[in-house]
């Protein structure tokens, strides 16, 4: 999509959650994309190295007011859910730390306010979508208590200082784009466009993990299925490549999609991928 309108396509690697980060995870996954002709343009940028933009992000937030602690487990919230909210990437907040916190209680993160107003956006896909954030998960994180910043507030920040105008991901992400836009609000930054895509799904029609079908270059259980793989892609997300395409280059395959990506074309619902052409 980005290619297609003559635009730039970046890489950012998320390794803020250091826990979670194994040796060589970031290089098996730019060579994983450079096995698929999945070349991207200027310097790979990298959340560890943001860490100043988040704290001035941070702290600018908490100038306005907006911030406040809260002492909160994940195991205190997943207790007090009242229901559960289907699709969405936080456990629902009830607001038990906006009037305050004892100050001997420990501060396990801190929360950002946010209102009734209805937030809308639009999805290139889905059309026109608004969310009451108040009532899809509530006040909801941007730094936690050990002092690592939060998901929501770091690709705020760092779609920013890239200069990011297009953001395209799977449709797990969208109960986030509304918190995204609202901090991009407070902190006076500019609304990418955004496009949620379809998922592909399992034959139970489950979400695929990372644990499935994995694709690494380390494994290499694709190997020599490259173009394959490309071409089944484009198929399900509506691009229609044609049939003289089977059996071609990765190569060959993303100039194709560079010239015709059309993003009306992307089906509104996802499943499993398609059969290949024979």
């Amino acid at each position: 999509m980005a290619k297609s309108l003559g635009g730039r396509w970046l890489l950012r690697l998320d390794d803020l959650d250091t826990p979670r980060q194994l040796s060589g995870m970031a290089d098996d996954i730019m060579a994983t994309l450079e096995e698929f002709s999945l070349y991207w343009d200027g310097r790979v940028s990298r959340q560890s190295s943001n860490i100043d933009d988040y704290s001035a992000a941070f702290h600018k937030l908490l100038n306005q007011g907006v911030l406040y602690p809260c002492c909160c487990s994940r195991k205190d919230l997943a207790q007090a859910a009242s229901a559960p909210h289907p699709g969405d990437d936080v456990l629902p907040y009830a607001g038990f730390c906006r009037n305050g916190i004892d100050e001997r209680a420990v501060v396990r993160s801190w929360r950002v306010r946010v209102t009734e107003q209805r937030l809308c956006f639009n999805d290139l896909r889905l059309g026109k979508i608004c969310r009451n954030l108040a009532k899809c998960g509530g006040d909801f994180v941007v730094r936690r208590g050990d002092g690592e910043f939060a998901y929501q507030l770091a690709v705020v920040v760092d779609d920013f200082i890239t200069g990011v105008t297009q953001v395209v991901r799977g449709d797990d992400l969208l109960p986030s784009t509304a918190r995204q836009i609202y901090l991009q609000q407070l902190l006076k930054m500019p609304q990418p466009v955004y496009c949620h895509l379809p998922l592909v799904t399992g034959p139970e029609g489950k979400k695929l993990s990372k644990r499935d079908n994995l694709v690494s270059y380390g494994l290499g259980n694709w190997k020599g299925r490259e173009g394959e793989l490309l071409f089944d892609a484009l198929r399900f997300l509506g691009q229609n490549p044609p049939a003289s395409l089977v059996g071609a280059g990765c190569r060959e395959i993303m100039e194709w999609g560079e010239i015709n990506f059309d993003p009306a074309l992307i089906p509104l619902a996802g499943g499993e991928l398609p059969r290949k052409i024979s």
